[in-house]
């Protein structure tokens, strides 16, 4: 029988009762929970055949893997996170035992409650803005383009016009993407924004230039999404996606002592 690890998902509040449906993780196992004043862990086994150190480097290079990790991951921090405050922990988090878990939620008690009572009441909202399609063949707005008689030279004043009204487009969608993240922040409790993900990942060829996150009391849900359509157009698309268990907002370091909460609007 292959040795296993313990898988964590989550850090919560005690419900004091089971989930009100079971939830299998990863690997197809279904999860438990480790409870230790107030606080409870949501783990399940995983072979460390699989998930130990070495191993895990080799399967963090398959990306079928990954996103079916993933997919598991997300589903038991979400299926959580609809009953209880909850903090995510990173992808693919293991130890060796059971009890190794049982000393983090005990030597670091007062650090995951206090990231709970900031999230308490709370749920997450991503919001991600693209620079609207240009006329890339056409001259920007008021410019025209005076055509030689030499074929070559025109190509490149057509050229030239074309990246120019790029620059031009991409100028004002980042513009006009500094206004959305600044009133999507004032409508929220905490934002934060991430790295713009690139075509590959976005499966969009339109070039992001915001990929946001809020955290958003639940009584003004409807509130933050109505700030949203009121933002739509001029020159970027808006697509706005949640609400989510507040992954961006409980970044767990359980390496060291200390616990970053995201709070920077």
């Amino acid at each position: 029988m292959a040795e296993t690890g313990t898988y964590l998902y989550a850090i919560a509040q005690d419900l004091g009762r089971p989930l009100a449906a079971a939830v299998v993780g990863v690997a197809g196992a279904p999860v438990h929970t480790i409870t230790h004043e107030g606080l409870v862990a949501y783990v399940s086994p995983v072979p460390l055949d699989e998930f130990g150190e070495e191993p895990l480097r080799r399967s963090l290079e398959d990306l079928d893997w990954v996103g079916e990790t993933a997919r598991a991951h997300h589903r038991v921090v979400e299926a959580v996170s609809e009953e209880t405050p909850t903090a995510p922990v990173r992808l693919v988090t293991v130890y060796t035992g059971e009890d190794q878990v049982r000393d983090l939620l005990r030597h670091r008690h007062d650090d995951f409650a206090a990231v709970l009572a900031h999230v308490t009441g709370r749920r997450e909202w991503g919001v991600k803005a693209y620079a609207a399609p240009a006329a890339a063949d056409s001259p920007a707005e008021g410019e025209s383009v005076a055509e030689s008689g030499k074929p070559g030279t025109a190509y490149l004043q057509r050229r030239r016009a074309s990246l120019r009204n790029r620059e031009d487009v991409w100028r004002r969608a980042a513009e006009q993407a500094e206004h959305v993240h600044a009133a999507l922040a004032a409508a929220s409790v905490a934002s934060h924004r991430h790295r713009p993900q690139d075509p590959e990942l976005s499966g969009r060829e339109d070039p992001m230039v915001l990929n946001g996150a809020y955290l958003v009391d639940e009584d003004r849900a409807e509130e933050f999404v109505a700030v949203v359509d009121g933002l739509r157009g001029q020159g970027i698309d808006l697509e706005l996606t949640g609400p989510w268990a507040p992954y961006s907002f409980t970044v767990l370091d359980l390496g060291t002592a200390g616990l970053e909460v995201l709070d920077d609007t």
